[in-house]
Parts: C-alpha cells; sequence; structure tokens
C-alpha cells in the first residue's frame, strides 16, 4: 500500500472538529518526524513544516485538517473510531497527499527550485483557520512566492486534475435578519406589529434584488431558515431569518449588502417594525492568480490541469492565502460519488491519492 494511502486511512479514523485536533495534530506530527523538516505551530492545531533548499525563495502547500459533525455510514472498514465525526468532505485525502509529497521533497532537498513550506491548518469548515494562520506573518517570514491547495471533488473524472484562472470559488457571507414588533392576539390584530408578514416581504424584496442585478457573473441569495412567532392565534412579535449570500467579486458583495440594508430600512418604514440585517465577514472569493495559471498550464505541457468550465458557488479559506501570495487551488476528481458534506461519502483512494500526488511533484519541481 502506498503511503499516501497509508496516511489517509490512518486519519479517516480519527476525525476532528474546528480547532480541536490534537490527535490529527499528533499523526501530522509523528508522520513529519522522520523528514527532517523544522515543524511548529504558528495557531493552535495547526501544523507547519519548513525544508530549506537553500534558495531565496519558497512554495507553500496548504492541507486542511478538520472534519465535519457527520455520523458516518460509509461501512468502511477504516470508518470513523470517533461519534458523530467524519471526514466528510475528504480533508483526510488532502491532508494525506500533503504528507506525502512532504516526503517526496524531503528526499530531494538538493534537486529543489525552491525552499518548501506545508501548511496544515483547522477550522477550513468553521471559524477560518487560514486567515488566523496568515496574520501571524508566516508567509512572509518564510518568502513564500506562490501558494498552492488541492481539494478533492465529487462530479470531476476521477484521478484528474482540474483549475481555472481567475474566480473558482465564491465569496460566502451568512445573513441573518431580525425583525422585531409588537405580538397581541388575533382577535386585536390591528394593535400589534406583524413581523411574519414583513419578513415575508423582505424575503420577496431580497430575492428580487439579486435578480435585477445585471449578469456578468453568478450571485446567489438564499434564506433557509425562517423562525417567527409563538402560537398560531397571536400576531407575531419577533421573525428571524437566516441565509448565505455567495458572490465573487467585492463590488458585487458591497452592491447586495447595501441592498440588503435599504430593504430593511425600507420595511421598518413601512410596517413599524425594528429591522436588523448582520452580515458576517465570510471568506473572501478563491480567485487564481492568472499569471500563475499560466506559469503551470505552460510549463507542465500534458500534465497541466483540465480547464474548469465554471467556478462553483460553494467557499474555501484558501482565498485568505491568496490576498497575500499569487496561489492556484485545483480539484481533484473522485468521480461518481456521493456529494461532500454527506454521511455516505467515500472515493476510491487508491485511484485517486496517487493522481494527486504526483500532480503536486509536477508543481514542486515546476520552476
Amino acid at each position: 500500500m502506498q503511503p499516501v494511502i497509508e496516511y489517509r486511512r490512518a486519519l479517516h479514523r480519527i476525525p476532528e472538529l474546528d480547532d480541536r485536533l490534537p490527535e490529527t495534530c499528533a499523526y501530522v506530527r509523528s508522520a513529519l518526524a522522520s523528514f527532517e523538516l523544522e515543524t511548529f505551530s504558528p495557531i493552535p492545531s495547526s501544523v507547519c513544516a519548513y525544508l530549506d533548499a537553500g534558495k531565496p525563495e519558497t512554495v507553500a502547500f496548504r492541507a486542511d485538517m478538520d472534519a465535519l459533525p457527520v455520523e458516518e455510514a460509509t461501512g468502511l472498514s477504516y470508518a470513523s473510531s470517533h461519534t458523530g465525526a467524519m471526514h466528510a468532505c475528504g480533508h483526510d485525502g488532502n491532508t494525506a497527499m500533503a504528507l506525502a509529497l512532504a516526503e517526496y521533497a524531503a528526499a530531494r532537498r538538493e534537486a529543489l527550485p525552491r525552499n518548501v513550506l506545508f501548511l496544515f491548518q483547522p477550522s477550513e469548515e468553521t471559524t477560518g483557520g487560514a486567515e488566523r494562520l496568515c496574520e501571524t506573518g508566516v508567509l512572509e517570514q518564510y518568502r513564500a512566492a506562490r501558494v498552492f491547495a488541492m481539494h478533492l471533488w465529487p462530479k470531476l473524472e476521477q484521478g484528474r486534475v482540474y483549475c481555472r484562472p481567475g474566480p473558482i470559488m465564491a465569496r460566502s457571507n451568512e445573513v441573518t435578519v431580525t425583525l422585531t414588533g409588537k405580538s397581541v392576539h388575533i382577535g386585536r390584530a390591528a394593535e400589534g406589529i406583524d413581523t411574519l408578514t414583513a419578513g415575508a416581504e423582505y424575503l420577496r424584496r431580497a430575492y428580487a434584488m439579486v435578480e435585477e442585478l445585471p449578469g456578468e457573473e453568478p450571485v446567489v441569495l438564499r434564506f433557509g431558515k425562517m423562525t417567527s412567532g409563538t402560537v398560531r392565534n397571536a400576531v407575531s412579535g419577533q421573525t428571524r431569518l437566516e441565509g448565505s449570500l455567495r458572490t465573487f467579486r467585492d463590488e458585487t458583495q458591497a452592491l447586495c449588502r447595501r441592498g440588503l440594508e435599504e430593504i430593511g430600512r425600507a420595511i421598518a418604514a413601512e410596517t413599524g417594525c425594528g429591522v436588523e440585517v448582520y452580515l458576517n465577514q465570510g471568506y473572501p472569493a478563491v480567485w487564481n492568480h492568472e499569471d500563475l495559471y499560466e506559469t503551470v498550464r505552460s510549463g507542465l505541457g500534458e500534465a497541466a490541469p483540465l480547464p474548469l468550465a465554471a467556478p462553483t458557488l460553494t467557499a474555501e479559506d484558501f482565498s485568505f492565502y491568496q490576498r497575500r501570495v499569487p496561489g492556484l487551488f485545483f480539484l481533484l476528481g473522485v468521480g461518481d460519488t456521493p456529494e461532500l458534506h454527506s454521511p455516505e461519502f467515500c472515493f476510491d483512494d487508491e485511484a485517486v491519492l496517487p493522481q494527486g500526488v504526483e500532480f503536486l511533484m509536477r508543481l514542486l519541481l515546476l520552476e
């Protein structure tokens, strides 16, 4: 069995969540220990490894280590041993490929065109471990000139790598709208301030706003949860809408934010409700550096990644690295598998991961 398969299956058994990754970090450190790399942890539950090849600049590779709060239902012989946690997003595969690449790099130290920095991070699925890691200055300290990441992806051809210049994953903002009114018995409805009706009108106008935007780029706004009122025979005194906004350009996100806030002010003026509109910071869009993409495409020739036709509307915190260093995010196809985040997600690691590692080796050696 290839080392990358052993790494992946060992990691798959010990999924951990958010930035609480003691077993995962211990395993990664143990695997790296024999490679003679400088290892350190700039933030809690991270593991970084630096290979000094005596070169003026460095190439960085990111791997995300956290899992999801999902009860595994794959029936694999190496299924999760942690109740309520599973590597349902393939981060075990991402981390395993980075470990295999570290082993390869350490054995070829003298032949490398750049120093190498491996970034094993927590909290990609939750609070954005990439942002906290970047804030430590680790990319600047180790003179990173380019950064790469690979992520497993269903419905793309098994074992093939895909990429595209420019946008590849969306900016994500959670949207919360809270309406406050006055609850009274429906027999006295005229004396109340009905937040349920106001919330429904807010929803209608918000969707209409997005539909009226220019069509140059995809934009998605959807509210998946609406809670309101207490009983059927009382006017609702409070309503809460919870949704997500996905955009690509900062200008589009700012336009949508202003529109959502303006709708809130209009609804408040018309109904007498208090309306609070909140958008969290979210992750920036993953935007592949155009010049670096061309360098990789031309440099790898026939081994270059396949072109991805369109960006996806999912989000990823790799974008924080790209805001500091030119970077590319690649998708590694796993074929016709269950979707990511599914309790049934699994893939043929023997057919997929060695192909991913081979591609990363080529990136490592690229001038």
